[in-house]
């Protein structure tokens, strides 16, 4: 866009902000919600956490009071997982997505792409609708801050994730597109969203979640410092951070390794995949039921030098897990083994993806025989609210989910969880698994071998990539005086 364009672009972006008193939050407001200004905190206290109102942007956070109205900030919102329910020594703490607008961390990620385009002018909301490729939650996410920032949306998922996902996404007003396929169908996504921006070029902005970097940079910003937040809050005189398991999906979430790499140099970072279509594993291909990991690709944003390990998880135990968290009986078992009603009261704040890290993250604490000193990270990145038609057709297929069956699952699939399918990464371990971003990227989606390259010689690049975030703030301060729509509420 040449610069004329650009400052047009710019300025129709701030009067459509300021005809709609939109202020954007800085990452600087997201990470500690103390620096928003006391007026807005008094405004949404009459507001609800999914509310269509602008305001809700200061809620792209981890640290929303966890009520659906008029809740104020506090503390991250998270979880430790007891022994009784993971079989490890080791400690689980889950950052818990629940309590974002939409019931999805997704809504943070998807505020990094679209606002370092509108406040640079690279996006005019007048005339340009944001297109979301997504296998989940990020569409849903897009959709709701394109709304709450003036913007119109487009939302492209694969036909067989979760109807809640496509209701919801109807709601808001988004142009719908489901394409074949399901989890694992990426290139199917991204195929039809070339076909929509080659027939509509002027009109419509990819923010592809795999590529767009202000995905991971949010949870650079954002997640990281959550996580490290909570370690220095829950910590004991010997406890170490010891590790962080993540389902690699589009690799945003992956982002807050970097950060917590310049904290806890030591630390093991693992990225885990569906057992039915282990790409990072051995190369592989298939479909699953994991719902928001994606594959069949490695995401442009993914530094996989920065990666220690590759977890595979069993789709169908995940499945099974689901079931005991959530149907009457496998609550009555879980509370004949000791788990506290406090936290089975709390197990539907995890979805499929959920159960699936925490999955994960047992596997990396008995491959490494970790003890009571070491402690684990993951994300609980949506709840249950998303997948009630999930646990409907589990029950209309295989019936109900009986005391028998909570005593296999619970043994078998959660105590009994084993080291199989994962790799502890060597150097040409991580460049195999760096070297399959060639046929996506530079084959279909027109990206270069020589940034290719950079990503992996060049000492430099991601932390570039990461070090955008100062700059994205001071552009964001600028953006909020132009429109002036801030000064009411100093």
């Amino acid at each position: 866009m040449a610069k004329k364009n650009k400052e047009q672009v710019l300025a129709n972006t701030i009067n459509r902000c300021k005809e709609r008193n939109i202020i954007i939050p800085t990452y600087a407001q997201m990470r500690n919600p103390e620096l928003i200004p006391e007026s807005i905190k008094e405004e949404l206290k009459d507001i609800g956490l999914w509310d269509l109102n602008s305001l809700n942007l200061f809620r792209l956070t981890w640290k929303n009071e966890p009520t659906k109205h008029g809740g104020g900030f506090g503390k991250v919102n998270f979880m430790e997982l007891p022994k009784e329910l993971t079989g490890i020594d080791a400690r689980i703490i889950v950052l818990v997505g629940k309590f974002f607008p939409t019931g999805a961390h997704k809504v943070g990620a998807t505020f990094g792409p679209l606002v370092e385009k509108l406040v640079h002018g690279e996006f005019d909301p007048t005339t340009q609708k944001a297109l979301w490729p997504s296998t989940g939650n990020y569409c849903r996410g897009g959709a709701y801050d394109s709304y709450l920032l003036g913007c119109q949306s487009i939302a492209v998922l694969p036909e067989e994730m979760s109807q809640e996902r496509f209701d919801w996404l109807h709601e808001v007003g988004a142009e719908v597109y489901a394409t074949p396929g399901c989890e694992s169908n990426v290139k199917e996504i991204y195929d039809k969203a070339k076909e929509l921006c080659h027939a509509r070029p002027d009109e419509i902005v990819n923010l592809n979640q795999f590529s767009e970097i202000g995905n991971a940079v949010w949870h650079y910003a954002v997640t990281g410092p959550a996580m490290e937040e909570v370690f220095d809050q829950e910590k004991s005189e010997n406890s170490r951070f010891s590790g962080l398991f993540l389902t690699q999906g589009s690799a945003g979430t992956l982002g807050c390794a970097e950060y917590l790499r310049e904290k806890y140099p030591a630390f093991i970072v693992a990225a885990g995949e569906a057992m039915q279509c282990p790409t990072l594993l051995y190369n592989g291909f298939g479909g699953h039921r994991i719902e928001g990991i994606g594959d069949k690709h490695v995401p442009w944003i993914h530094n996989i030098r920065n990666m220690d390990m590759v977890i595979d998880i069993d789709d169908q135990p995940n499945i099974d897990i689901m079931r005991l968290f959530n149907s009457e009986n496998g609550r009555k078992y879980l509370l004949e083994k000791g788990i506290s009603q406090e936290i089975i009261d709390k197990l539907d704040l995890m979805g499929i993806s959920s159960i699936a890290n925490i999955m994960g993250t047992i596997k990396m604490a008995k491959y490494y025989e970790m003890n009571e000193n070491d402690v684990l990270f993951t994300v609980a990145t949506d709840s249950m609210e998303m997948y009630r038609s999930r646990m409907k057709e589990e029950l209309e297929n295989r019936g109900e989910f009986s005391h028998e069956d909570s005593a296999v699952v619970y043994n078998r699939d959660l105590m009994g969880l084993g080291i199989d399918n994962m790799i502890e990464m060597n150097y040409y371990d991580k460049k195999r698994m760096h070297n399959l971003k060639y046929f996506t990227w530079i084959e279909q989606q027109g990206k270069t071998v020589e940034e290719l390259n950079a990503q992996w010689y060049d000492e430099n690049y991601w932390k570039d990539q990461f070090g955008k975030v100062k700059e994205w703030d001071e552009k964001i301060t600028q953006f909020n005086e132009k429109t002036g729509n801030l000064e009411k509420y100093k």
